[in-house]
């Protein structure tokens, strides 16, 4: 596919959910990869770099300490990445910054349920990060299709329907 015909997939399943850590985005998408290929694509820094909007300084496979630096056009910004849990191929939770993020992959016929668990110091930015991990996970589902389009990242993804997803996960938060 022609990076310039990119066009974000339908709206996913999002709720919010709050406890004392924080807001949490739920964010579920299915994929058409066993969790295994997902698992690479979560933790293989070469597969990151293709997609996430971070790069990573290491494989974030295995538990411990890591540098997740955000991009966005020439900035780049490094973060402290703690994981605290990795089961392959089924659960990988780290810390980025201040928030949480737990992935959690679970089986399907046709291929992966994820499960994106992003807690936030900030409840107002929810809709924000949705849009954002919403066009991260399009590119990373035509990177392992084995058509990529190459990272989507800060100010660039607004060229990509990033502030519609944002409008619309916006309406889906607030109503549940």
């Amino acid at each position: 596919m022609d990076r310039d015909a990119f066009r974000p997939s339908a709206p996913a399943e999002v709720a919010a959910e709050t406890a004392d850590g924080g807001t949490t985005l739920v964010f579920v998408r299915d994929l058409r990869h066993p969790p295994a290929t997902v698992w690479a694509a979560l933790t293989d820094p070469a597969q990151l770099a293709e997609w996430a909007p971070f790069l990573a300084d290491r494989n974030l496979g295995a538990p411990g300490a890591a540098v997740l630096t955000m991009v966005d056009g020439e900035t780049a910004i490094p973060a402290p990445a703690t994981v605290r849990r990795a089961e392959p191929p089924h659960l990988l939770e780290y810390s980025w910054g201040e928030d949480l993020l737990r992935w959690e992959l679970s089986p399907l016929v046709s291929g992966t349920r994820l499960t994106l668990r992003h807690t936030l110091a900030d409840p107002g930015m929810l809709p924000m990060v949705a849009a954002g991990w919403h066009l991260c996970l399009d590119v990373a589902d035509r990177l392992l299709d084995g058509h990529p389009v190459g990272p989507i990242r800060g100010a660039e993804a607004l060229d990509f329907g990033w502030s519609e997803l944002r409008d619309t996960y916006a309406g889906r938060l607030d109503e549940g």
